[in-house]
């Protein structure tokens, strides 16, 4: 008996870290902690990688509407062959016939072009949307990395645990078997263990698998094979939310969060679009210039037979006056006008759902830490209540089915209290997203709390 004792003391202290050493004792020299995963997926997902590479082409798209204001030239040349006849009963009849070659130079500068101007600072707008896409991105990307990581860390805590009471219930197997011959325990004993026993074997196989897929959902979203993520430090302290009051993190949200700030972007945009609207009843001024040389190696109807050369030079400002464009400048401002109230509501509804959000995650976060230390007394109380479980079976009070029940109660505990730990973890960082204050220095502050 206090060599069944030993081993449940054994199986039973087992804490998640200990059961994951166990199942990954070969691999556990190349374990990774959380920012090297991050560090490694920035390189690999396509969605990072996407909004990378649109906030490139927003810089591009908004240089091309520089454009717009800067000077243009364009070098110009013509080639024409021409026949002509003049016959006159006054004069000598003239037949010319040739080519007639000119080349030039063209340039102009916008003095006043209103549309061009607003369509450079939409350029520029762009850019800062894309800006908060890269972001949000950012974000997004962190926060799903940590759930794969700590997703296959609860995997194997899982199957660790699932192990460990295997081992213990194939202990109590064993030791009812061994009454049951001795005559001290009746076949019920034995046959409740098997029972316990074929269950937790099932529960080991369903474990085995989930924590597969764990794995294989982490490969892929870093790109890589055989990524061993580091566990967390035993004991481990939770940090507290800090700010500790809900209305901060709301008002974060609404101010930071890049959905909200997407949107307000938008809604600039929107704006901006309006006023270009408006520009199609007003004026275009452009400075021009150009200079041309025409040659006609033929002559032409003025000098016929002689080679001549002509040079001519411009430079002026033209105007151009819309009057009547059939009433499509008004539908357009319309057009825009409900465009931008649609920004507006679409920025309202972006507060609102932040907001929300902000609310929820916030008092997860704090639902998560009192069941954390609820789940922690708890663990302390399945422990006392197996130990005299055990006592009890030993003198006679308590039978097999008894112990059993509390190795489950037990390991199940066991089990939830891992699982709380992960998803506080990833909840404050869900939490820091939605405020849209989540930074690498974040995943850092998680990486203090693994074992090195």
């Amino acid at each position: 008996m206090k060599a069944l004792q030993r081993l449940f003391s054994s199986h039973l202290g087992m804490s998640a870290v200990s059961a994951m050493c166990a199942l990954l004792a070969a691999g556990s020299v190349q374990a990774q902690s959380l920012s090297e995963l991050l560090e490694q997926a920035r390189g690999y997902d396509a969605a990072w990688l996407a909004a990378k590479a649109q906030l490139q082409a927003a810089g591009n798209r908004a240089e091309q509407a520089r454009a717009g204001l800067l000077p243009s030239a364009a070098l110009v040349g013509e080639v024409n062959y021409a026949r002509s006849e003049l016959s006159s009963p006054a004069l000598p009849q003239v037949n010319v016939h040739g080519p007639t070659q000119t080349v030039g130079v063209q340039a102009a500068q916008p003095l006043y072009r209103p549309a061009n101007r607003i369509g450079f600072e939409q350029g520029q707008r762009g850019v800062d949307l894309a800006q908060a896409q890269l972001e949000g991105a950012e974000q997004d990307l962190i926060v799903r990395v940590a759930q794969a990581y700590f997703d296959v860390l609860a995997a194997q805590d899982t199957l660790g645990f699932v192990r460990a009471q295997k081992a213990a219930v194939a202990e109590q197997l064993a030791f009812a078997r061994r009454n049951f011959e001795v005559g001290t325990a009746t076949i019920t004993d034995e046959r409740e263990a098997r029972a316990r026993h074929d269950l937790v074997t099932a529960q080991e196989i369903a474990a085995d698998n989930d924590l597969r897929v764990k794995r294989l959902a982490l490969d892929q979203l870093v790109g890589r094979s055989g990524v061993a993520p580091l566990p967390l430090a035993q004991p481990v302290q939770l940090p507290a939310v800090a700010p500790p009051d809900v209305d901060s993190w709301v008002r974060a949200a609404q101010d930071h969060q890049p959905q909200v700030q997407q949107a307000q972007v938008a809604l600039d945009m929107a704006r901006l679009e309006t006023r270009k609207a408006e520009t199609g009843h007003l004026p275009t001024v452009d400075l021009q210039a150009g200079y041309n040389v025409q040659r006609t190696p033929n002559g032409s109807l003025t000098m016929p037979g002689m080679h001549g050369r002509v040079n001519s030079a411009s430079v002026g400002v033209a105007l151009n006056l819309p009057l009547f464009a059939g009433f499509a400048v008004q539908n357009r401002v319309k057009e825009t006008l409900s465009l931008e109230e649609k920004a507006r509501a679409d920025l309202d509804n972006a507060r609102r759902s932040v907001a929300q959000a902000a609310r929820s995650a916030f008092f997860g976060v704090q639902s998560g830490l009192s069941q954390v230390a609820a789940l922690q007394a708890a663990e302390a109380s399945s422990q006392s209540a197996l130990d005299a479980n055990q006592l009890g079976y030993q003198v006679g009070v308590r039978i097999n089915i008894d112990v059993l029940n509390a190795q489950t109660q037990l390991f199940q505990t066991k089990r939830d209290l891992a699982s709380a730990r992960y998803n506080v973890l990833v909840g404050t960082l869900r939490l820091k997203q939605v405020a849209g204050t989540l930074t690498p220095a974040d995943v850092a502050a998680v990486d203090a709390l693994l074992a090195r």
